[in-house]
């Protein structure tokens, strides 16, 4: 079995016919029929059955038609990769990162890096925390920023950040009075929850058992984003990283401090056993200067 009897039974498969096969080939017929039976002879099963001049495929034709589609989408990255490589020169990054700081941090370290390192292809994905971490354990990304409440097995990891929670508003609301927002002052409060999971929102259910608070929720969400842009709406209040919050400030949204205090904690996650390249480590630097 080659590679070129593949391409050929992938073309036929696709067109239906050994003569469509031949036109998009640019080979004869009787070609495309010779390799095709040389590589049922190597695999030593039919591809096809022949009924009446007509190459029907067989069960055994399908299951082998689905594994060379999925090593041709392998091809077909690889052909990316090698563009990337020849347009840029100097390499490539994969960045994902939680959502809360997809719109503000993640934006500032982009363009500073990009300034100095103007031939590095990136590609960004914004994702929830999970997904981050999967997508980093297994080697397709370089870098992962995540909240501290991720399955810590499988992945390298550093500190980043910590933020300190604020009260998001909606504007004009009565709670604007007040310089401190405590648990007490969001009792029967319209509440827009972060996703259980969170650590910051088991935190802030502690404080509120603590001082004897009942909060109502009326929505949950695992993005800070989403809570923002809820407030600013008029849903409800919110607990929210302040940094996220920056675009809705003045635009329907007001913070507050919160006491007592909570935070926001990030990571920086990379996979296992794998040694940063300069250019990841230079990106990791203008991160860290964006904050």
């Amino acid at each position: 079995m080659n590679l070129r009897q593949v391409e050929i039974f992938r073309v036929v498969m696709t067109n239906g016919t050994t003569a469509r096969a031949a036109e998009v080939l640019h080979v004869s017929q009787p070609a495309v029929s010779k390799m095709i039976q040389e590589l049922e002879r190597s695999l030593g099963f039919d591809l096809f059955q022949r009924i009446k001049g007509r190459l029907h495929p067989t069960q055994e034709g399908q299951l082998f038609f689905r594994e060379v589609e999925q090593a041709f989408l392998g091809l077909t990255h690889l052909r990316g990769a090698a563009a990337r490589i020849r347009d840029y020169g100097s390499g490539e990054i994969r960045i994902a990162c939680l959502s809360a700081l997809s719109t503000n941090v993640l934006p500032r370290a982009l363009q500073a890096f990009m300034k100095s390192n103007p031939n590095v292809a990136v590609t960004f994905q914004a994702r929830m925390s999970s997904n981050v971490r999967d997508l980093v354990a297994s080697g397709q990304f370089d870098l992962g920023i995540v909240a501290d409440e991720i399955d810590r097995t499988g992945v390298e990891i550093e500190e980043f950040a910590e933020f300190r929670v604020a009260v998001a508003l909606p504007k004009g609301h009565p709670l604007e009075a007040l310089k401190v927002i405590r648990p007490a002052d969001l009792a029967g409060q319209p509440f827009i929850a972060l996703a259980p999971e969170d650590t910051t929102r088991r935190e802030a259910e502690i404080a509120f058992h603590r001082a004897g608070v009942t909060i109502r929720p009326v929505m949950e969400t695992p993005y800070s984003t989403t809570i923002c842009a809820m407030v600013a709406a008029g849903v409800g209040i919110g607990l929210v990283n302040p940094l996220t919050a920056e675009p809705y400030e003045g635009q329907g949204l007001t913070l507050r401090p919160f006491e007592p205090a909570l935070h926001f904690r990030t990571l920086l996650i990379t996979p296992p056993n794998r040694l940063p390249s300069r250019i990841l480590e230079d990106f990791i630097r203008d991160l860290r200067g964006a904050i």
